[in-house]
């Protein structure tokens, strides 16, 4: 593939004002984690906890290739025997982990994602083994519970496809980005149209019953005309779900070394693209349950939506992924830069020792408090005030009267925020990455700011 000539370096933070000023995917983000010095046992941390109802996350580190968009914790590719090394690793931390859990009550899951990275980039028998650790390790049962499972054209093959179909998979979601090879060279994601239309019919021949197709808008390059191709393109397959990505440039990604796109413009350009996407899939009969997401009408949830699945009641399996008790979310160290990254799921292999939570960042009650709120009024659904009040013992506007009230003057809160469901307006959902970022605390706001790029 030619990558696109050198431009200038993009900047490492948003112009003050902007509406892309963070992808508010969890709360606190990585970047505000830190070393554990007391190393808490897993068993005292899950002790009390609620068991009955939880998330299982499982986490695959590998790309074939990372697009230039692409801070995920994942590295290209994989030397001979690492896969099987990881597995190994991940099948130590799952048996690890449910003994922490203990028996003295129900241990259950209601869902189950695999994510990366891509998952797919393992063989047939390697995801076998994957929803084998899952099940026999942590007693997931994969065909009872939604199962969502991250895919590329590259990897959507018609063995690997045919296991998880198999083994309980619900929904499959596959990184599309562009339907045109020019603005997928303009991303550095290498890919020809041609081969992501037979990936997704080999997705649909697995009969699946969610497929979820991502695209991003604010390539370089792309005008409403050619997003427009893209919108239409997917919508060819009627898939049950479709998310609409802004570009975000990162620093340490590819292309923080080559876009030009670095002025308040590219603001507007993404604004305008991203009314156009939604206007366009609410017009065929999509329902939005984010700023992102929408849903094909009649199309029932498979797994949690969205930023609801930063809940408590989270565990997270593999070096990038994270775990949520109530007073403590905990995951492994963090990295952007590739040789970093390597490090790090080297050192994850080599790990024996499972039993400790190692890397992570405590959540007390004003964190929990805003953490229910960015995850609830970031859905269109909103969030009754009534059920925030049952939980925390006040109402939102006591807790947070400043920020609700700025939202309120700019036009962002449904009815002012003054009636019984909080909900963001049609303006607020398009502003949800500057609203997000306004509701993280001082000492979380600080954290990320002192942790250093790798």
């Amino acid at each position: 593939m030619t990558a696109p000539a050198p431009a200038p370096l993009a900047p490492t933070a948003p112009p003050p004002g902007s509406p892309y000023s963070a992808y508010v995917y969890a709360y606190p983000h990585k970047t505000a984690y830190r070393p554990l010095p007391e190393r808490p046992a897993l068993r005292d941390l899950w002790h009390g906890e609620r068991k009955d109802a939880l998330s299982l996350y499982l986490h695959i580190p590998f790309c074939e290739v990372r697009c230039g968009f692409c801070n995920l914790f994942t590295r290209i590719g994989a030397p001979d025997g690492l896969t099987g090394r990881y597995l190994d690793a991940l099948e130590r931390q799952a048996t690890a982990v449910r003994d922490a859990l203990g028996d003295e009550g129900p241990v259950s899951f209601a869902n189950a994602a695999f994510g990366g990275g891509t998952p797919t980039f393992l063989t047939a028998l390697e995801l076998e083994r994957l929803c084998d650790i899952a099940e026999r390790r942590m007693g997931a049962d994969l065909r009872a519970v939604p199962l969502s499972v991250e895919t590329s054209p590259a990897t959507a093959t018609a063995d690997r496809l045919a296991v998880l179909a198999e083994r309980g998979a619900t929904r499959v979601s596959i990184g599309v980005q562009s339907f045109l090879a020019e603005e997928a060279r303009a991303a550095v994601r290498p890919q020809r149209r041609a081969d992501v239309e037979a990936a997704l019919g080999r997705i649909r021949d697995a009969r699946v019953p969610v497929l979820n197709i991502d695209l991003i808008y604010g390539i370089d390059g792309q005008t409403p005309a050619t997003w427009r191709t893209s919108l239409d393109a997917a919508l060819a397959w009627r898939p049950e779900e479709l998310y609409l990505y802004p570009l975000y440039v990162r620093p340490l990604t590819g292309l923080a070394r080559r876009t030009a796109l670095t002025d308040r413009a590219w603001d507007e350009q993404r604004l305008s693209l991203y009314r156009q996407g939604r206007d366009h899939l609410l017009a065929h009969g999509y329902e939005q349950v984010s700023m992102r997401m929408f849903r094909l009408a009649g199309t029932a949830p498979q797994g949690p939506d969205d930023h609801a699945c930063q809940t408590d009641g989270m565990i997270g399996l593999g070096c990038g992924a994270r775990s949520y008790t109530s007073a403590l979310h905990y995951s492994f160290d963090y990295a952007v830069d590739m040789g970093e990254i390597r490090g790090i799921i080297d050192d994850y292999t080599a790990t024996g020792d499972f039993t400790r939570a190692v890397h992570g960042r405590p959540t007390n009650g004003d964190e929990a408090r805003r953490r229910h709120l960015l995850q609830s009024m970031l859905q269109a659904q909103g969030m009754p005030v009534a059920d925030y009040r049952e939980r925390f013992g006040a109402d939102p506007h006591e807790h947070f009267p400043a920020e609700l009230a700025a939202f309120a003057a700019r036009g962002w809160l449904d009815e002012d925020g003054t009636g019984p469901l909080l909900r963001l307006s049609p303006e607020g959902l398009a502003h949800s990455d500057a609203l997000g970022p306004e509701l993280f605390s001082p000492a979380v706001r600080a954290a990320m700011a002192a942790y250093e790029t790798k």
